[in-house]
C-alpha cells in the first residue's frame, strides 16, 4: 500500500493502482524516495514544507484528465503547481495527489494575428522570450519564474498593466479540464460564463492546460530601470503626484527595498534602506527620458534608467525573490494615496527586519480602469494604487519579528484601503476575505463553482465554497 497517499478522507492507494496509472500516464509519477521527488515537491516559500503522497507530471491534457480521474476514483487531495509561486503553497499538498504542470511547455506564436498560445506549465520567462522573439508582449508577472496559469487565473498584475490592462484583459480563451474530467473550451464564444469566471476566480473550475492570449507590440527594447532617492515620504509624494497623470505608457511602482552591496550602488548607500523607482516606458525608447522627468528633475541618487531589453526589466526583481526562502506577504488596493497614508507607510515600514524584504506601491489606472468593473470575476479596477509587503528572510528564527512586522503594515494602512484585495498576494486571510475580495460578483462565482465543481474538488486555492 503506499500509505503516503492519503486525503482528508483518510484514503490509501494501492501499489498496484499506482503502478497501473503510471502505466496509462504519458508523463512521470513520482512516490516519496523517487528521483525528482524532492526536487518537485519544492516551492517558491521555503516556510512551504509538504510531502504528496504521489507526484504526477502530465504530458499533455489527456494526462492532466488521468490524473483527475485517478484523484477522483481514490477520494484523494489534489494540488495543481505550475511556477510554484504561490505564496500559499497552493501548489504542494500535504498527502493527496499533486498535479505538476512542468512537462506542459509547448508555446506558439502567431506574429500576424499577435496570438500565442501557451501550455499550462510555461512560466513567464518563457512565455516572454517567445513572444520577445517577435516583439510582442502581455502583461505578465514580475519573476520569471512565476507560472503564467497561477498569475493569469488570479487576474493578472505586472509591469503592463497601465498599458494592456490585466493578464485576464488579453485572455481569448482556455482549454480546461473540469473536476470531472471532462475537457471544454472556454472563451467568449464557448462556454462564457466559465470564461467570466477563470479570468479572477482562481484554480476554483479547472485545470487549464492552454491559454490563448492577444498579443501587443512592445519591445524587444524599452526604456527602463530603477532610480534611487532617499527613503522620506517627499520621495514618494512626489512619485505619486506624477503617476497620477502620467501616461498609459509609463508603468511600474514605488519600491521601499535596502540598496544592495553591488558596484553600481555607492559605497554609502549599500546596505541602506532606499526608495526605488522601477521605471518602465513602453512609448519610443529615445523618448523616456522626456517621459519620465519629472522624476529626473528630483535628482536621483542613482539613476539606472537606459534603454534595455524588455525581458531584461522583466528579470529586474528576480535577484531580491531567491526561491527556497521564506515569503510572508499582503497586499491591499486604496481609491486614493493621501499624505497621511504615505506617512503613516513610511513610519511603519521604516526598518524591515530583513534585507531582502520589499514594500511595492503601485499604480494602476490606464487601461485597468476603462474596462468595465464586471467583465471579469475579479473587479477592483477603481483603485489608483495597489500596496504589496513581500517580507522575504532566510533564518526561520526570525519568522515572527518578520511576519509581525508586514502584519503591522497591513493594519496601519487600513484605514485607507478598500474591502477588494489581490488574492494572489494574500496569506492566512480567512474566507470572509476571499469572499470581500469578490464582492457583489461574489454570488455568481458561487453559481459558477456550484455549476463547474460542486464537490470541491479544486479547493487548494483561494476557494470559493459551493452551497449545493
Amino acid at each position: 500500500m503506499v500509505q503516503a497517499l492519503v486525503s482528508n478522507a483518510g484514503s490509501n492507494v494501492s501499489d498496484e493502482a499506482v503502478a497501473a496509472f503510471a502505466a496509462s500516464l504519458n508523463g512521470a509519477v513520482m512516490t516519496p524516495g523517487d528521483p525528482g521527488y524532492e526536487e518537485t515537491r519544492h516551492v517558491f516559500n521555503g516556510m512551504i514544507d509538504r510531502r504528496p503522497g504521489l507526484i504526477a507530471q502530465p504530458a499533455d491534457t489527456s494526462g492532466v484528465q488521468k490524473a483527475v480521474k485517478f484523484a477522483r476514483e481514490h477520494d484523494l487531495l489534489v494540488s495543481v503547481n505550475c511556477g510554484g509561486h504561490s505564496v500559499q503553497g497552493y501548489g504542494v499538498c500535504e498527502g493527496g495527489l499533486m498535479i505538476d504542470m512542468g512537462k506542459m511547455k509547448a508555446i506558439k506564436v502567431d506574429p500576424a494575428a499577435q496570438t500565442a498560445n501557451a501550455e499550462g506549465g510555461v512560466n513567464w520567462g518563457e512565455f516572454d522570450a517567445a513572444t520577445q522573439e517577435h516583439g510582442l508582449a502581455v502583461t505578465g508577472g514580475r519573476n520569471p519564474t512565476t507560472g503564467i496559469a497561477g498569475l493569469t487565473l488570479g487576474s493578472g498584475s505586472g509591469w503592463l498593466e497601465r498599458k494592456l490592462g490585466y493578464t485576464v484583459d488579453n485572455l481569448l480563451g482556455c482549454e480546461v479540464v473540469l473536476a470531472n474530467g471532462d475537457v471544454v473550451q472556454a472563451s467568449e464564444n464557448e462556454n462564457q460564463d466559465l470564461f467570466w469566471g477563470l479570468r479572477g476566480g482562481g484554480g476554483n473550475f479547472g485545470i487549464v492546460t492552454k491559454f490563448t492570449f492577444r498579443l501587443h507590440k512592445i519591445g524587444p527594447i524599452i526604456y527602463g530601470g530603477q532610480l534611487a532617492f532617499p527613503r522620506i515620504p517627499a520621495s514618494l509624494k512626489a512619485y505619486r503626484d506624477f503617476m497620477e497623470s502620467a501616461p498609459d505608457d509609463v508603468g511600474g511602482a514605488a519600491a521601499l527595498i535596502t540598496a544592495p552591496h553591488e558596484e553600481f550602488v555607492p559605497p554609502p548607500v549599500r546596505g541602506m534602506p532606499v526608495m526605488g523607482f522601477v521605471i518602465c516606458y513602453t512609448g519610443e525608447p529615445e523618448a523616456g527620458p522626456e517621459a519620465i522627468k519629472p522624476l529626473l528633475d528630483l535628482g536621483p541618487a542613482i539613476n539606472m534608467c537606459e534603454p534595455m531589453p524588455y525581458v531584461a526589466l522583466q528579470a529586474m526583481l528576480e535577484p531580491g525573490q531567491p526561491p527556497g526562502v521564506r515569503n510572508y506577504w499582503k497586499a491591499d488596493f486604496y481609491p486614493e494615496l493621501p499624505d497621511e497614508a504615505i506617512g503613516a507607510l513610511m513610519e511603519a515600514a521604516a526598518s524591515p527586519p530583513s534585507p531582502l524584504t520589499a514594500v511595492l506601491v503601485q499604480p494602476s489606472g490606464g487601461a485597468v480602469h476603462r474596462v468595465p468593473e464586471d467583465s471579469t470575476a475579479m473587479g477592483w479596477r477603481t483603485a489608483k494604487w495597489a500596496l504589496h509587503v513581500l517580507s522575504v528572510w532566510e533564518d526561520p528564527a526570525d519568522d515572527e519579528k518578520n511576519i509581525a512586522w508586514t502584519r503591522n503594515i497591513a493594519e496601519k494602512m487600513k484605514p485607507w484601503a478598500q474591502e477588494a484585495a489581490y488574492l494572489n498576494y494574500l496569506m492566512d486571510e480567512g474566507q470572509e476575505r476571499v469572499e470581500a475580495s469578490f464582492g457583489k460578483s461574489y454570488d455568481r462565482i458561487v453559481a459558477l463553482k456550484n455549476k463547474y465543481d460542486p464537490t470541491n474538488f479544486f479547493r487548494l486555492n483561494q476557494n470559493i465554497k459551493p452551497t449545493v
